[in-house]
């Protein structure tokens, strides 16, 4: 091979090698947890099946995607973390609510403000509903009240 057509070859081959490490580093940005903000728990409750103590706790969706359920896009449930001191405490899968699903749930009830959440005691006081509007989309996080 004459010299011309390796320093070719070779300079093809550092342009996918540097194609393939930013393409790596998208993914690897893309795979960071977006954080939803904080928002206070006054009550123990239930969260993927594990007790989780009253307490105040930053929320970020993981990277990590739920099952498929059969009828359910995969756009519509995320698992939510709640984090304390760093660590992650519990875990819940929420619902992102499309544009269609908010409109029906706003002719009820208001949805909090733009990036902001609201914790609410439900009817019977068995539920704790967490309502997260960040980012344009709304996340439905319902916890059990621990007995």
């Amino acid at each position: 091979m004459n010299q011309r057509r390796f320093g070719a070859v070779l300079a093809s081959f550092a342009s996918v090698c540097v194609m393939v490490a930013g393409a790596q580093t998208m993914s690897g940005a893309a795979k960071k947890a977006t954080s939803l903000g904080s928002v206070k728990i006054a009550h123990q409750v239930m969260a993927d099946g594990k007790p989780l103590a009253a307490g105040t706790y930053m929320l970020r969706v993981s990277d990590e995607m739920p099952a498929a359920v059969v009828g359910q896009s995969a756009d519509e449930s995320r698992w939510i973390e709640f984090v304390q001191g760093g660590a992650v405490k519990g875990r819940e899968m929420a619902t992102v609510l499309s544009k269609d699903a908010l409109k029906d749930m706003a002719k009820k009830e208001t949805p909090p403000a733009a990036g902001t959440a609201r914790v609410e005691l439900l009817k019977g006081n068995d539920y704790i509903r967490v309502w997260v509007n960040r980012g344009g989309a709304q996340y439905l996080i319902h916890l059990t009240v621990a007995k």
